[in-house]
C-alpha cells in the first residue's frame, strides 16, 4: 500500500509538506493542520505581516488536491500580487495556476473558441480583485454559478488574499451602517458558491465592527452573521493568529530579529516653514465661510495640502495647482511635476453619487471624508483630486474673500521657489543614503528602501538623488502604475546578492508595497514621508520585517530640529506628532487593530487644529483573549 493512500486516510498524517519545494517552519503547519481538521473549510489566516502567509495557503492547497477534497481552486488577490501568487505556486509546490486577465481571456478564446468559460477550462485560476469585480467578468460568472452548482459549490476552494480589502469599509460617520463595495458583492458572492474558503490577512479587522463582522460572515455565514458581535470563542475556531513575538526557536528565543526606530533630525528654514504657516493662516480664512458642508470640505483640503506638503515640495505644487485651476485662479507656477492621470484618490467611490433622504452631509463628502482609509493612489495632482476639488468648490460662495486669494497668491509663490530645488529634509535624506550606501565615494553592497506616498515625490528625488551622483543603475523605482513584468523584474534584482545586481537604493510608492518581498539583502527603510493612516507604516515596515530576514531592521523617518519644545500646530510640532506614531508602529509588536483607527482619528485632529487626547506612545490595544480576539470598536 502506498504511504500516500495511508497519509489520505488519517487527517493528522501530512503529505503537503514533503511535496513542497519551500523551507517550511514548524509554525507554518498549524493552518493546514486546522484546516484538514475541519469537514467544510472556512479559515482566516490571520498571521502577522511577513510570517509566510502565502506557504501556509500554499500548503493547504496541495494538501487539498492531494486528498481529492478540492480539485477547482481559485485564489483571489490584489492585481500587485496575481504574478507572485502564479510563481510561487509554480515554483514552491508545482502547481500551475492561470492568471485570468484580458490578455488571458483573449488567448483562451482564440484556442478555444468564442463561448469558452475560462471558469469551466481552467481548473486552477488567479485573478484579481480589481478584475473580478469587473461587468466582464461577472456576465462570465453568470453562466457558471447556477443554481444547480451552488450545492455543494462550484469552486472547491476559495482562496482570497489581503482579505481586508473585501470587507466593507468603515461605515459613514452619520450612517453608522458598512455599506458593501463592489469588491464585498464580489468575493461574497463566490464564497457562496465555494465549498472551502481560505482567507488571509495580517489586518482582518480594521477597528470597525460592522466591517469585522462582515469579513466573518463572509467566511463562515453558518457561524457568524452581520450586526451580530462574534463570539470569542467561536472566532478562535476559524482564525489562526500569530504575531511575530509569540514565534520562538527550539530554544525559546525570538525568532525574528525585531525593529530599531531612529529619528533623522532637520534644521528647517524660516523660509520652509513659511509654507506651512500660510496653508495654515489659508484654511483659517476658509473657516470663517458658513455651513457645515463647506466646513468639512474645508477640513479635506486641509488634510490633503498638509499631507502633499509634508511629503514633499513638489507634490505640494501639484495639488496646489489642481487647486486653484478648479477654482479658476489665473496663478503659474513654475512647471510642477506633470501629474499622472490614472488611479482613484479621495472621492472617486462617491462620484455622482446622490445623498439618502436625512444626511446631514452629501453622500459624496461622507465617504470623501474616509478618504485615507483604502490604499491611495500614489500619485498627487489626479483627475479624481481634481474632481474633488471641482466639489468643494460647488459648496463655497461664488467668489474668495480677498485674503484667501492673497493667501493663495503668496502660496503660489511659495511653492514656485521650492517646488524644483532640494529642501532641507531632501538634504537630510542625500546625507544618510550617502553615508549607509556610498561612505567614501565608492558603492558598497548594502541596500536602503526610501517609502513615500506620491509620485510626484518619487520623480522629484529621483532627479535630486541623479544630481548628486546617486543615481544610474544603483537606483531603482517602484510605483503602482508600473508593468507588471518589469515589476516583477525590479523585485527579482532587489532580492538577488549584491554581487549580481547593482541596485543598492529602492525608491517605491505605497501604491507599489503590498505584498512584496524585499528582506533578503535589505534591513533598512527610511520613510520619506509618514502617512496619515497608521496601517500604511505597518505594510511599509512588513516588506523587510519578515520570513528570511536574518538582521534587525533599521526603520527611519524626519523629525524637525528642537521638536522637543516644538508648540502644537508649528511646523516642527505637526511633524513631532506624526514621528510619535511613526515611532509607536516602529517598536510596537502587539497587535494594534484597534489601536490603529484611534490613531488616524488623533493625526486628523492635530492636523486640523482640534484638541487631542491621545498620546501615540502611550496608547495601548485593550486586551485580547488567547485566542487573539479583536475588542470591539466603534468609530471615533
Amino acid at each position: 500500500m502506498r504511504w500516500g493512500t495511508l497519509a489520505s486516510a488519517d487527517s493528522r498524517t501530512l503529505q503537503a509538506p514533503f511535496r513542497s519545494g519551500a523551507r517550511i517552519e514548524e509554525y507554518q503547519l498549524e493552518p493546514v493542520a486546522r484546516a484538514l481538521a475541519m469537514p467544510r473549510v472556512n479559515l482566516l489566516i490571520a498571521d502577522d505581516v511577513g510570517l509566510g502567509k502565502t506557504i501556509e495557503a500554499g500548503l493547504v492547497i496541495q494538501e487539498m488536491l492531494l486528498r481529492h477534497r478540492a480539485r477547482r481552486v481559485l485564489i483571489v488577490c490584489p492585481a500587485s500580487l496575481t504574478l507572485k501568487w502564479r510563481d510561487e505556486m509554480a515554483g514552491k509546490f508545482g502547481l500551475d495556476f492561470t492568471v485570468l486577465d484580458a490578455v488571458a481571456l483573449r488567448e483562451l478564446r482564440r484556442t478555444h473558441g468564442l463561448e469558452a468559460n475560462p471558469f469551466a477550462v481552467h481548473p486552477r485560476i488567479v485573478i484579481s480583485l480589481q478584475w473580478l469585480r469587473s461587468p466582464r467578468v461577472q456576465r462570465l460568472l453568470d453562466e457558471v454559478l447556477t443554481p444547480e452548482s451552488r450545492y455543494p459549490g462550484y469552486f472547491d476552494l476559495l482562496v482570497v488574499d489581503e482579505a481586508h480589502h473585501c470587507a466593507p469599509p468603515a461605515p459613514a460617520r452619520s450612517r453608522g451602517v458598512a455599506v458593501d463595495s463592489k469588491q464585498t458583492q464580489a468575493v461574497d458572492r463566490i464564497g457562496k458558491y465555494s465549498q472551502h474558503r481560505l482567507f488571509l490577512s495580517a489586518t482582518p479587522h480594521n477597528g470597525y465592527s460592522e466591517s469585522w463582522q462582515a469579513l466573518l460572515a463572509m467566511l463562515d455565514p453558518q457561524r457568524f452573521t452581520r450586526s451580530v458581535e462574534p463570539d470569542e470563542a467561536t472566532v478562535r475556531q476559524v482564525m489562526v493568529r500569530r504575531l511575530k513575538d509569540d514565534i520562538r526557536d527550539a530554544d525559546g528565543e525570538p525568532r525574528f530579529p525585531g525593529r530599531v526606530n531612529r529619528a533623522i533630525e532637520v534644521r528647517y528654514t524660516e523660509d520652509e516653514r513659511e509654507g506651512h504657516r500660510l496653508v495654515e493662516d489659508f484654511i483659517g480664512a476658509r473657516r470663517h465661510s458658513p455651513g457645515q458642508d463647506l466646513a468639512r470640505g474645508t477640513d479635506l483640503i486641509a488634510l490633503l495640502l498638509k499631507k502633499r506638503l509634508f511629503s514633499a515640495p513638489a507634490a505640494f505644487a501639484v495639488t496646489l495647482e489642481g487647486y486653484l485651476q478648479s477654482h479658476g485662479i489665473e496663478i503659474e507656477l513654475a512647471d510642477p511635476p506633470a501629474p499622472h492621470r490614472s488611479g482613484t484618490t479621495a472621492g472617486t467611490s462617491a462620484r455622482a453619487r446622490p445623498a439618502p433622504a436625512g444626511s446631514a452631509l452629501p453622500l459624496w463628502l461622507e465617504e470623501a471624508l474616509d478618504w485615507d482609509d483604502e490604499l491611495p493612489d500614489d500619485e498627487a495632482g489626479s483627475d479624481a483630486e481634481r474632481e474633488l476639488f471641482d466639489r468643494i468648490r460647488d459648496l463655497a460662495p461664488a467668489s474668495s474673500s480677498p485674503m484667501e486669494r492673497d493667501l493663495l497668491d503668496q502660496l503660489s509663490g511659495w511653492a514656485r521657489r521650492h517646488a524644483e530645488h532640494a529642501d532641507s529634509k531632501a538634504r537630510a535624506l542625500i546625507d544618510e543614503l550617502t553615508r549607509i550606501c556610498r561612505p567614501a565615494g565608492t558603492w558598497n553592497d548594502e541596500r536602503i528602501v526610501v517609502f513615500t506616498e506620491y509620485r510626484a515625490t518619487q520623480d522629484w528625488l529621483h532627479g535630486l538623488l541623479t544630481a548628486r551622483g546617486l543615481g544610474g543603475e544603483q537606483l531603482a523605482l517602484l510605483h503602482g502604475g508600473m508593468d507588471e513584468r518589469r515589476r516583477e523584474y525590479l523585485k527579482a534584482a532587489f532580492q538577488a546578492p549584491p554581487d549580481r545586481d547593482p541596485i543598492r537604493i529602492l525608491l517605491a510608492t505605497d501604491a507599489a508595497s503590498e505584498g512584496i518581498d524585499l528582506q533578503m539583502h535589505c534591513h533598512r527603510l527610511i520613510h520619506y514621508d509618514i502617512p496619515f493612516n497608521p496601517n500604511r507604516l505597518e505594510q511599509r515596515i512588513g516588506r523587510l520585517d519578515r520570513y528570511l530576514q536574518d538582521h534587525q531592521v533599521e526603520v527611519m523617518h524626519f523629525v524637525g530640529e528642537g521638536w522637543e519644545n516644538a508648540p502644537p500646530g508649528s511646523y516642527e510640532g505637526d511633524l513631532e506628532y506624526l514621528s510619535r506614531v511613526a515611532q509607536k508602529i516602529a517598536v510596537e509588536r502587539r497587535d494594534l487593530g484597534s489601536v490603529n483607527p484611534v490613531l488616524a482619528y488623533a493625526v486628523e485632529a492635530r492636523m486640523l487644529g482640534r484638541p487631542v487626547m491621545v498620546d501615540p506612545l502611550t496608547v495601548a490595544p485593550k486586551q485580547r483573549t488567547p485566542g487573539h480576539g479583536h475588542p470591539r470598536t466603534r468609530r471615533p
